[in-house]
């Protein structure tokens, strides 16, 4: 088991042990944990594919949890570093600038509208909402407690609404609460095993790994990440960008998703069409094995075969993963 996480304290590696055995599996099974921000959850799968492939293990679980109301983003600490050094570095001190602020300046470098960010907004909990009403995500949710849907999708919000909200990273700026992926706790799981393993369990293969990059881009603009981790990825699993059917791209901010859509000329049809993080949350650690549970159903609903999850990283990062659903394959 991998386990990708951001935000807990250090004894968070043993709870996610105790979790692992309180769950039922056997204490000859391992676990780690992962922390490449808000990719977490996907390096957690991708870490798992990669052992697999390498034959080291023939079984596991990529997965990822986030608890943001009990450790709130504001809780963290600035790193313990040699600032003597740091600060003659300008870009390693922008790796400190705040998320929003990094909203912010995309929205200034590539000249975005606050209308249009609001727009994708409204879009975002439109899709999420309709997707909802129609089950969609009943297959992918285990009920935990009362809870049994995401709660954070406002079916009524509309561009009037959002755009009375005031900015809240800079007084001139655009990014707002209502444009912006909401705090959230959240977790998620992806099984992943050999083919040879998966017949013998007769389980059924609802997805191939065929392909993950990570990309480095400027701290201070982070959110362009997708812009680039997408095409490298694509080239690691010999593909274009018209082979994608569908796209999981996580809405840190809607501008930069925004931006990272159009830069690319991805239709926005083939967008996260049943909405993404401002209107189901973005737990930071849980993400990307979320977005996979999504990408892969909603790829057997439209009977499509290949499929992207995509996310910046805080610090100046992209992360992309390619995914197949195989002709053959039924849900």
């Amino acid at each position: 088991v991998c386990v990708g996480n951001v935000l807990a304290p250090p004894s968070g590696a043993a709870a996610w042990r105790m979790s692992q055995l309180a769950a039922g599996f056997p204490d000859t099974s391992s676990i780690s944990c992962v922390n490449r921000q808000c990719s977490s959850g996907l390096q957690a799968v991708a870490n798992i594919a990669n052992s697999i492939a390498s034959g080291q293990i023939d079984v596991g679980v990529g997965c990822g949890v986030e608890s943001m109301s009990q450790n709130p983003m504001k809780s963290i600490k600035p790193p313990d570093v040699d600032w003597s050094v740091m600060q003659g570095c300008p870009q390693a001190m922008d790796c400190l600038t705040p998320m929003g602020i990094t909203s912010e300046n995309v929205v200034k470098k590539f000249g975005l509208q606050r209308s249009k960010l609001d727009d994708f907004a409204v879009e975002s909990h439109r899709k999420a909402a309709a997707a909802q009403a129609m089950g969609k995500f009943h297959s992918e949710i285990v009920p935990v407690g009362s809870v049994s849907q995401d709660d954070g999708i406002r079916a009524k919000t509309t561009l009037q609404v959002l755009s009375k909200l005031k900015p809240v990273f800079d007084e001139n700026g655009v990014t707002t609460a209502g444009n912006s992926s909401q705090t959230t706790d959240g977790a998620a799981a992806v099984l992943l095993m050999t083919r040879g393993e998966a017949r013998r369990r007769n389980l059924p293969i609802l997805g191939v790994w065929r392909g993950y990059a990570v990309k480095g881009v400027p701290p201070d603009i982070m959110g362009i990440g997708p812009a680039v981790a997408i095409p490298a990825a694509l080239k690691k699993a010999n593909l274009t960008l018209g082979d994608i059917d569908v796209f999981e791209i996580n809405e840190a901010f809607a501008s930069q998703a925004t931006w990272c859509v159009e830069e690319l000329g991805i239709p926005y049809h083939k967008v996260n069409p049943n909405g993404g993080a401002i209107a189901l949350g973005h737990p930071l650690g849980c993400t990307g094995a979320r977005q996979i549970a999504t990408l892969l159903y909603e790829m057997h609903r439209r009977r499509a075969r290949y499929g992207i999850v995509s996310m910046c990283i805080g610090t100046g990062m992209g992360a992309g993963a390619v995914l197949e659903v195989e002709p053959r394959s039924s849900l």
